[in-house]
């Protein structure tokens, strides 16, 4: 998809991508014609055939490089063209869901790191200078 490649024969290098579900994305790669939209790509990208679900989508948003852009905004070369579904879940409302869950489970307690008395010697004396003192007999 680089652009001097593609200046010399007159065609846009595009990308349509998008996610279907959770770490799954499907993107195609696209040689159209300068002048081309936003729209005519996802058109010939195939992804909203492919996908029936993201076609009947209400809230489906377009977006080059991560902004969102109508279907007849011009693409340049190199665009990334993003089908944006709509949210399943509220994200605030996943966390609070997340948080509930964990919260739920016997969790252990952790351990202090500071404030520990060192077993040996030469551990104590490397502790306290760390902590911004000054190791006895120095």
């Amino acid at each position: 998809m680089g652009g001097a490649e593609s200046a010399g024969d007159g065609l846009l290098c595009v990308e349509v991508v998008c996610s279907t579900g959770p770490r799954h994305i499907d993107a195609v790669p696209l040689r159209l014609p300068a002048g081309s939209t936003v729209g005519q790509a996802v058109e010939r990208s195939g992804l909203l055939q492919r996908y029936p679900a993201l076609a009947a989508d209400a809230g489906l948003v377009c977006a080059v490089w991560g902004k969102s852009a109508a279907g007849d905004a011009p693409l340049h070369d190199g665009d990334r063209i993003a089908l944006c579904r709509s949210l399943q879940v509220d994200p605030k409302e996943a966390r609070r869901l997340r948080y509930r869950a964990q919260g739920q489970r016997k969790r252990q307690p952790r351990q202090r790191v500071r404030g520990v008395s060192a077993p040996s010697s030469s551990s104590s004396s490397s502790t306290s200078a760390s902590a911004g003192q000054e190791p006895e007999g120095a």
